[in-house]
């Protein structure tokens, strides 16, 4: 066992700030646990992991225990650890082991190697005058990625860089995300995370991320040598090109999982502030993640925490915004979930973090845990209604046609309390969870085999449509029919109201072979194949268009919900008309089996903005009457996703448009 080094000089040092900082003096270390009895911090060889040196923390003001060392025996690479006593006591919520050395939970790096150290991390870095790009969010477009799948296939990424922060600094990477209208890309967690064990005993990984052990901690699996640094140049890389980055972050629960999960550091810190604890029997704990434990945000040290966190990754990491998985457990507390509760009020009140984007997933696994729409202003929340909804009209299911009518008008209906816009629903039709684009018009059910589970993880109702034959096929009508349906479905993401976004490789028809819960697979499964970009090339140019369509045409991006209504000025911002020409009537909104609709915004003859929508998801085709144009120039098609080839049409002086089965087209006049 190593004793105290009697070189080591200990003194004090402060409280502030939490976790192992690197100074002229040396290297303070503090650490907040409020039922601890003593505390040491442990050194070791960065090569062998031997323990070095071990010595107690002198300092303790207001339960954060602190000392600092001189930096000839500290600095940065130097890996440590923290061993807490205290009492084991389960039955009251304590699980203190000081055998165990646990990681410093504002770690801002660790090992490289098992078992994980925090390390001490060098903060100087060059950012070169680097500037968050402050995308409106009425302008934002978002990009769910995942840092390794989506460059460790690409041909003009190094292969040292593939599957890298690195690999996403590359020109072509950048080029492609520019030229589908990306202005931000939202990663999959970067927080350094762990592999559950059961996972590993079916000879897996959690490629996903979703299983966070230091939260200040870029991944190391996603570097080439020093994580911090690369996620800077990342950063710092995508921002010159007016990209911003968002983090999907996991606070709502940790590696840690139930009872018998591994002791890796907050359990050992202090077990019943970091967890949400069983009332009546504290040896357990509250699962509301379905993941084992659930972050305890109603205490004010570990909202402190998250808080002191997220400030972090913006003013360290340059980070833009957060995507955070399981929200709702954020805002729990005593009765539930409160959408005034002290966590929000904790963010709103740090001026850090006043202009970063907040996004909900607002859902957990617990009662009363489905919180879409009642998060507080200034957040944006993923809405899986837009998803469903326009995933069932395109199925062509009974009776949602006034639901995707909605969706394309901004989900007034969630949104519109308490002065919210549009904006605030994040419109998404696939994302990591789930099928891909492809696979949603490829398969009928789940493919799930590999995850070894016997199929039985994952949605059971994706709400997908295989178009006739499940899975692969040679059909060449079965081929369009599904390239049309993607194109119909991409259509609606980027022409409603809201904020989209867009899966990583959907744009190219990227396929995962039916499995809708690739959470295990760091492989082919889940990994971009952008060889896809040849025979999809069609699909990819289609996805530019609408790009540059929302882009040009403000109609498609407002800041206000489209009501239907007349305006003082007696003109309605848009008008909902059926086949004949004329406004949908009360019985036709009502009608299970309508499946055509018509968008025009072209009430007003002062407008800039003349674009009719129309959609048709019946069987057979459909013929429009077109309503009066406002103008004396002919009606031009800006593309029918009928056609293979997308390029725009004059069709004249016609007064009605033959829309083809399961399509949709834009006309302008």
């Amino acid at each position: 066992m190593v004793g105290q080094t009697g070189d080591l000089k200990v003194v004090p040092g402060s409280p502030r700030p939490l976790g192992a900082s690197w100074n002229k003096q040396g290297v303070n270390f503090a650490l907040f646990s409020s039922n601890a009895t003593r505390v040491e911090v442990c050194l070791f060889d960065a090569v062998s992991g031997a323990e070095t040196a071990r010595f107690d923390l002198p300092g303790r003001t207001d339960d954060v225990w602190h000392g600092q060392i001189s930096r000839r025996r500290a600095g940065p690479g130097t890996h440590y650890a923290f061993r807490v006593h205290g009492p084991f006591d389960p039955a009251n919520g304590h699980r203190f082991d000081a055998t165990v050395p646990l990681i410093d939970p504002c770690a801002r790096g660790l090992s490289t190697r098992l078992p994980l150290r925090a390390r001490i991390v060098d903060p100087d870095f060059h950012w070169e005058g680097d500037r968050h790009p402050t995308i409106p969010w009425r302008d934002t477009v978002i990009y769910e990625l995942h840092v390794k799948g989506f460059t460790q296939l690409h041909p003009a990424v190094p292969e040292k860089w593939r599957g890298k922060y690195l690999g996403l600094t590359v020109a072509p990477v950048i080029e492609h995300l520019k030229s589908i209208g990306v202005t931000a890309v939202e990663l999959l967690p970067c927080q350094s995370f762990v592999s559950e064990q059961f996972v590993l005993d079916r000879g897996l990984t959690n490629y996903w991320g979703y299983n966070p052990v230091a939260w200040f901690a870029p991944a190391n699996e996603y570097a080439v040598d020093d994580a911090v640094a690369e996620f800077k140049t990342m950063v710092r890389t995508l921002h010159a090109s007016g990209i911003e980055v968002v983090l999907d972050v996991v606070f709502n629960h940790t590696a840690e999982g139930g009872e018998s999960g591994p002791l890796l550091s907050w359990r050992g810190i202090d077990n019943s502030v970091y967890y949400r604890l069983n009332a009546a029997d504290p040896r357990s704990y509250e699962n509301l993640t379905g993941c084992g434990n659930t972050v305890n945000c109603e205490h004010p040290r570990v909202r402190a925490l998250i808080v002191e966190c997220l400030k972090y990754w913006v003013e360290e990491m340059h980070v833009d915004g957060f995507r955070f998985d399981l929200a709702t457990v954020l805002g729990r507390e005593a009765a539930g979930f409160d959408a005034h509760a002290a966590f929000f009020k904790a963010l709103r009140a740090e001026p850090a973090l006043a202009y970063v984007k907040f996004i909900a997933e607002p859902w957990d696994v617990g009662p009363g845990g489905y919180q879409l729409g009642h998060f507080p202003a200034g957040w944006s929340e993923w809405n899986d209604r837009f998803r469903d909804g326009v995933r069932g009209f395109w199925r062509a299911d009974a009776g949602k046609l006034g639901e995707f009518a909605e969706r394309l008008a901004g989900s007034s209906d969630l949104f519109r309390h308490n002065g919210r816009k549009p904006t605030a629903g994040i419109n998404f039709l696939t994302a990591h969870d789930g099928m891909t684009l492809n696979d949603l018009v490829s398969y009928n059910e789940r493919h799930n085999e590999r995850n070894l589970e016997d199929n039985a993880d994952g949605h059971r109702n994706e709400t997908s449509w295989n178009c006739g034959v499940e899975g692969p096929t040679d059909d060449p009508a079965i081929l369009a029919l599904r390239k049309r349906q993607m194109r119909n479905l991409l259509a609606a993401l980027f022409l409603s109201q809201g904020v989209p976004m867009l899966q990583g490789g959907d744009e190219f028809g990227r396929t995962q072979r039916g499995n809708n819960n690739a959470y295990c697979q760091d492989n082919e499964i889940s990994w971009v194949d952008w060889r896809l970009r040849g025979p999809n090339h069609d699909l990819l140019e289609f996805v530019r268009l609408l790009a540059r369509l929302r882009r040009l045409h403000v109609e498609f991006r407002r800041e206000t919900f489209l009501k239907g209504a007349a305006s003082r000025a007696a003109v309605k911002d848009v008008k909902w008309l059926n086949v004949r020409g004329t406004e949908m009537t009360p019985h036709e909104w009502h009608d299970s089996h309508a499946l055509t609709l018509g968008m025009w915004f072209g009430e007003h003859a002062g407008s800039a903005e003349h674009l009719l929508l129309l959609v048709n998801a019946a069987d057979g085709e459909r013929s429009f009457a077109l309503p009066p144009a406002p103008a004396d120039g002919p009606w031009i098609c800006l593309f029918d996703t009928a056609s293979q080839g997308q390029r725009v049409t004059s069709l004249g002086a016609v007064r009605s448009y033959a829309l083809s089965a399961h399509s949709v087209a834009l006309l302008e006049c």
